[in-house]
């Protein structure tokens, strides 16, 4: 799978490690930044990012910040975004199964690598169920971007 993966200073440490597990994994990673705890604006990150999945360049993306939050809003203002923040199994399993997520918004500072590794595994390996009603909801939230 190609991954598209960016941070702001406040998660690129946490990116840098799962970006290197990710390419263990057999996936092709493409960093979009930042390298360094300077201070940058995370929805510069979010947009580069974004802009690989809805381009066809990456499969699937992912964004780190210090919550998470900051990336997640960003990532969700892109049409076609859907972006999830999570912080736990379930809801990495559940935004893949129910919401067919194309993008992953953590926060380095509310969880650590270890679950972050285990929550990036879970959300790669997670397939959408094409469940009826899921598709149905999913296209409805969607056109609320014409709004």
């Amino acid at each position: 799978m190609k991954i598209a993966i960016g941070a702001d200073h406040a998660g690129f440490r946490l990116k840098d490690e799962l970006k290197e597990l990710l390419v263990q994994w057999g996936h092709q990673v493409e960093d979009f930044g930042c390298t360094c705890g300077d201070s940058v604006d995370y929805p510069d990150y979010a947009e580069k990012v974004c802009g690989q999945v809805l381009s066809g360049a990456a499969d699937r993306g992912i964004l780190i910040c210090g919550t998470g939050i900051g990336m997640s809003i960003a990532a969700n203002k892109v049409k076609g975004i859907r972006c999830a923040l999570v912080h736990d199994l379930f809801s990495a399993k559940a935004t893949r199964e129910h919401n067919d997520s194309n993008v992953l918004a953590m926060g380095e500072r509310v969880i650590g690598p270890g679950v972050a590794q285990e929550i990036v595994k879970v959300w790669l390996d997670t397939e959408f169920s094409q469940g009826e009603r899921h598709i149905g909801r999913i296209e409805k939230a969607m056109r609320l971007e014409s709004k």
